[in-house]
């Protein structure tokens, strides 16, 4: 069967990591050491995606920028503690190597930090099955359609044959900021309803039921 997509570009965080919970706690974690308002953990995980930055800018809007390096500072010392608690989803390493095999070129687009995502790919041992990433401090942040067209042009894929996969709302309209495809993961950080209301290809439940549309469909 012909590929529907040459490019599969997945967001990292609560796409292909079960990440979101150790995200929204590392960052409540920051902001009660420097005694400023704790993000409800609803509020945490909704800037789950974009990078620290404006992340910071979303879940603090009271608290002046001159204070968001000490808070993404924190956030570090905390999160770089409880990483190793997060897991990839059930069949992570199995899909892509699967979905490399019948041809696709593989790409991660994630607000991490590039220093944040080298790591949890050597980690992982999964640096070698993408063929090319962007992160957070590379180009505009999420919802901004950066990312996808940088990767674009680097593998050469027109954004016809590109598909973009995440759990959140940040991912979904950069897809279509950048005129792509879009795949819902509701097993990350935002709820099915908001994924839904950006109207991807398809919204998936649980991520064995996304790794087998791709295999099938993509």
């Amino acid at each position: 069967m012909p590929r529907q997509f040459e490019l599969l570009v997945f967001d990292w965080d609560g796409t292909l990591m079960d990440s979101t919970a150790v995200i929204a706690g590392s960052l409540q974690a920051a902001c009660a050491d420097l005694g400023l308002p704790v993000p409800s953990e609803e509020r945490a995980r909704h800037i789950i995606g974009l990078g620290l930055h404006d992340a910071m800018r979303h879940v603090l809007p009271d608290v002046p920028p001159m204070f968001y390096p000490q808070v993404v500072e924190r956030y570090r010392v905390h999160f770089i503690s409880r990483e190793e608690k997060a897991p990839l989803f059930a069949g992570v390493e199995e899909t892509l190597k699967a979905l490399r095999a019948a041809g696709h070129l593989l790409a991660v687009a994630t607000g991490k930090s590039r220093r944040g995502l080298d790591r949890v790919l050597e980690r992982t041992g999964l640096k070698t099955l993408f063929d090319a990433t962007r992160c957070g401090e590379e180009a505009a942040s999420k919802p901004a359609p950066e990312m996808l067209y940088e990767l674009q042009a680097e593998l050469g894929i027109d954004k016809a044959a590109t598909l973009m996969i995440g759990d959140t709302t940040h991912d979904l309209q950069m897809a279509q900021n950048a005129g792509v495809a879009g795949l819902a993961a509701a097993f990350g950080a935002h709820p099915r309803e908001q994924l839904l209301a950006m109207q991807p290809l398809a919204c998936f439940d649980e991520p064995q039921a996304l790794w087998q549309w791709l295999i099938d469909h993509a």
